[in-house]
């Protein structure tokens, strides 16, 4: 018989199968310690079987506002239980927040691990080094609606040319400004980041009060078109071969151009310096900016904001008139775990969360950009202020290093450290990216 679905909650305690799996949990514990040789995390699959009824238990990331993502989930489930009698499906809404602890948990010990989670995109690299996630790359390249699929949002769940996931919805960023303060001013709209730095300035001089374009040292994710833009990278190579490219001649033309925005003529850097991209939007929404880098999703920041109804948005301009910024290409993934004792059910329950279909819904839903190009044309098309964010990924995007390093470099603040010490004087453009490098390689050669 069928059992009922649970869709936010977990199984009741009082059920044995969960009193077995959290005995059996404690058990392998005490017997891990005892050997002192239990490896980091799981190798394998918890049961080696591949079950086709039972429940199946999905991790998915709790939003700001919930509702409208779970209405989506709900009808997916819906289509998936129908289609697979016998099986059903509990979902938890985990806060972004405390994934790494909770992701990493559940590697650890299978028995109360779920079968399908949904993951940051820039996490896809440390997740397979801890052995955690399932190889689908078979299941992927049948899958006919893959075909269809942004590059980068495909690079983002692929490691060393296998692929562990599905991608569920990308965002980027492009340049938001104020339409009556250019009007007010006679400004036109950047076509180059030349341009850019010299309407910030212009905006400043005759607004004193306002940032011309809010920068952050913090905001790592909106520096990077900088340094892209002037043909630079993060790191060259790929797997475990990366190498820090931060002090090439190119990256450093890139860094020069962005912290050249802080000071008192843009955005000075006591107050900017520590700012990051949430602090930049907010800026830009309650009318304290004249320009901002902000993403797709920072929308309906906007329309809540002082600035609705007099700002638009265009794709953040390249280094040449006409050229769009390399965008990062950020977005989250829905994978499988390799300790799954239901991998053909998880595996289908992963592309029906992922689907076209449910990718357009939850565009409807919540504004997450699909990352099939198809369906973001079609989006695009419904509502005209995605235009310039499809622009941008059209234009090209680009991504972090696969590495499980980039966790390590992310955390630990290198590229914010270093757009800090030389906006604040400590160091100059030079230095800084020479220190960056080595604290890059330093992670990349621990990461093996």
């Amino acid at each position: 018989m069928k059992l009922p679905a649970r869709r936010s909650t977990a199984r009741p305690a009082t059920r044995p199968a969960a009193r077995s799996a959290r005995l059996a949990a404690l058990l392998a514990a005490v017997l891990a310690v005892t050997a002192a040789c239990a490896p980091q995390t799981s190798g394998g699959s918890a049961s080696g079987k591949d079950e086709k009824t039972g429940t199946l238990r999905v991790w998915l990331f709790q939003e700001v506002d919930n509702r409208p993502k779970e209405q989506v989930v709900e009808t997916v489930l819906a289509d998936f239980e129908k289609a697979h009698e016998g099986a059903d499906v509990t979902v938890e809404y985990i806060p972004v927040e405390s994934r790494a602890q909770r992701v990493k948990a559940a590697f650890n010990d299978p028995e109360s691990a779920p079968d399908v989670i949904e993951y940051g995109n820039t996490d896809t690299a440390g997740y397979v080094e801890d052995g955690g996630l399932a190889d689908v790359t078979a299941e992927f390249r049948a899958w006919k609606e893959a075909k269809d699929t942004d590059p980068t949002a495909r690079q983002s769940v692929t490691v060393d040319g296998r692929v562990y996931g599905a991608p569920y919805f990308v965002g980027v960023r492009a340049l938001y400004y104020r339409t009556d303060l250019f009007e007010e001013l006679g400004l036109d709209v950047p076509r180059t980041l030349e341009e850019l730095a010299a309407t910030a300035k212009a905006i400043r001089a005759a607004r004193p009060g306002l940032y011309g374009l809010a920068v952050g040292g913090a905001y790592t994710y909106g520096a990077m078109p900088f340094l892209w833009a002037h043909g630079g990278d993060l790191a060259t190579g790929k797997g475990g071969s990366y190498a820090s490219a931060l002090d090439t001649p190119a990256a450093r033309k890139g860094i020069e151009a962005y912290t050249s925005l802080f000071g008192d003529a843009n955005c000075p850097a006591a107050k900017c310096a520590g700012m990051g991209g949430n602090d930049t939007v907010t800026a830009f929404a309650s009318g304290k900016a004249g320009m901002a880098i902000g993403g797709d999703f920072s929308h309906q920041a906007m329309e809540a904001g002082e600035v609705k109804g007099k700002y638009a948005v265009v794709p953040l301009p390249g280094v040449k008139p006409g050229s769009i910024a390399p965008a990062f290409a950020g977005g989250n993934n829905i994978g499988v775990l390799k300790s799954t004792s239901h991998r053909t059910l998880a595996v289908d329950l992963m592309k029906r969360l992922a689907s076209k279909k449910a990718q357009s819904a939850l565009f409807d839903a919540m504004g997450f950009l699909p990352t099939f190009t198809d369906v973001r044309q079609r989006a695009a098309a419904r509502e005209p202020f995605v235009k310039p964010f499809v622009e941008t990924l059209a234009a090209g995007t680009r991504f972090v290093p696969v590495s499980p390093a980039w966790a390590q470099i992310d955390s630990s603040l290198v590229l914010p450290t270093m757009f800090q010490e030389i906006v604040s004087g400590r160091k100059d453009v030079a230095a800084a990216s020479t220190d960056a490098a080595r604290k890059m390689n330093d992670a990349f050669g621990s990461a093996g």
